[in-house]
């Protein structure tokens, strides 16, 4: 199948970088829309559908559950997806993977809710969200890391951020299609069969998001760019063994981005839906806004990461994340201004970090683990940092207060500082090593 589809891609011309950066951002913003989908339903939709025996908040608490789930199988989904590339090639594996995240997207519009099915609805939302998890470890094409190796010194921080802005493309796409819904269809029809359609669309945007890659990563100039940077499917146990220090190291040096990820995309909703201090279309609208802050933050990071370097720009970022921290729930427990502003200024800083957050620590790989090391750095990254963000900040928030969220993120941040520190001692080593 893969030598068909590159056979019809011979006739491609050489593979431009600004080629790669618009598949990269495509790709991303396909993935990411996906994963904020089932993120909005899970404020929106889940807790009423799935656990309707329970109260708002215990419900909501389950639905943040499942919704960890997917970041705990997306590092076997990295794996698995190796393996086939490695026998398969890279065309399959990437069919493969979109083909089943959309698949698993698409097929939560179908879900019957807890009432006409009971508990087994619950057990096919795991599995979708399993295989959601799955699927976007199996999507790693390596375009991203390809950038990283083919960028003129100067503009490295550029070149990280492009494989960063698809997040907040996707999160904006997710959002404003939920807020149109949310406040164009009565609470009936909503929660009846209007929230399924986002669910439905994931499909068509990952058809079109597939195209757009396969006809970069098939072509022969593709092959030749991988081959000459050594950009390898190594297995995982084989990239433990051979540099899985940097494997770690990556993943906490991006902590406290990832620790913020979540925390001002699905948290806010949540608490200001429980605490009922403003209407959920308001808090859409903030977001749909706060997006389009977090791409031009994004992009801001590339132009402030060449100019005073990407570990000096992270360093920077998790100390600001921090004070932002500190600050958190003075915003989230005032009015409708300063939720607002938890929103947007999370948002920016959320733009600046994250859109610097992949480059700066897993350069340290050798070419021939940066394919793999990049991949596994990411999920173990989104495993620490996000994927239990909503839940830990809504249980411990309803407990013990909105302090919880300061520590979160004071936590996220004393990790970043920390491992970045870490790496600068470690480098030259590695570097008088050959590493």
């Amino acid at each position: 199948m893969e030598n068909d589809a590159r056979q019809q891609m011979a006739g491609h011309g050489p593979v431009a970088a600004g080629e790669i950066a618009i598949g990269v951002v495509i790709g991303r913003a396909s993935e990411y829309f996906d994963f904020f989908v089932y993120g909005l339903a899970s404020v929106l939709v889940f807790p009423a559908l799935f656990f309707p025996f329970v109260d708002t908040l215990t419900g909501t608490l389950y639905s943040f559950s499942i919704f960890a789930v997917a970041f705990i199988t997306r590092p076997f989904g990295t794996a698995l997806f190796m393996s086939i590339q490695r026998r398969w090639g890279r065309g399959t594996k990437l069919t493969l993977a979109l083909f089943l995240l959309g698949t698993a997207t698409a097929g939560i519009a179908f879900l019957p809710t807890y009432e006409s099915f009971g508990a087994l609805s619950i057990a096919l939302l795991v599995l979708f969200r399993s295989l959601q998890g799955v699927a976007f470890g199996g999507s790693w094409d390596g375009l991203p890391s390809l950038l990283a190796l083919n960028a003129p010194k100067q503009r490295r921080g550029w070149y990280s951020m492009l494989g960063q802005l698809g997040a907040p493309v996707g999160f904006l796409v997710a959002s404003s299609l939920f807020l149109f819904l949310h406040s164009t269809l009565s609470a009936e029809d909503f929660l009846g069969w209007g929230w399924r359609y986002p669910f439905f669309v994931a499909f068509a945007i990952n058809v079109v998001a597939l195209f757009a890659r396969l006809r970069l990563v098939l072509t022969e100039q593709y092959t030749k760019l991988l081959e000459e940077g050594e950009l390898e499917p190594i297995g995982t146990w084989e990239m433990l063994a051979g540099q899985g220090y940097n494997l770690f190291i990556g993943a906490f040096a991006a902590l406290a981005s990832y620790a913020l990820f979540h925390i001002v995309t699905i948290f806010p909703l949540s608490w200001i839906a429980l605490t009922a201090t403003q209407s959920i279309n308001e808090v859409l609208f903030i977001q749909v806004i706060g997006a389009a802050v977090a791409m031009a933050a994004t992009i801001t990071s590339g132009i402030i990461a060449d100019r005073i370097g990407r570990r000096t720009t992270l360093t920077a970022l998790a100390i600001l994340i921090a004070i932002f921290g500190c600050f958190a729930p003075l915003l989230l427990n005032g009015d409708a201004m300063g939720q607002d502003a938890f929103i947007l200024i999370g948002f920016a800083l959320l733009g600046l970090s994250y859109g610097q957050s992949s480059g700066t620590v897993t350069a340290n790989f050798s070419p021939r683990f940066r394919y793999t090391g990049a991949a596994l750095t990411s999920d173990l990254a989104w495993l620490l940092g996000a994927a239990f963000a909503p839940l830990v900040a809504l249980g411990l928030s309803i407990h013990f207060g909105l302090v919880a969220v300061s520590l979160y993120l004071l936590s996220g941040a004393a990790c970043t500082v920390l491992a970045l520190w870490i790496n600068r001692k470690l480098k030259p080593l590695t570097l008088r090593k050959g590493g």
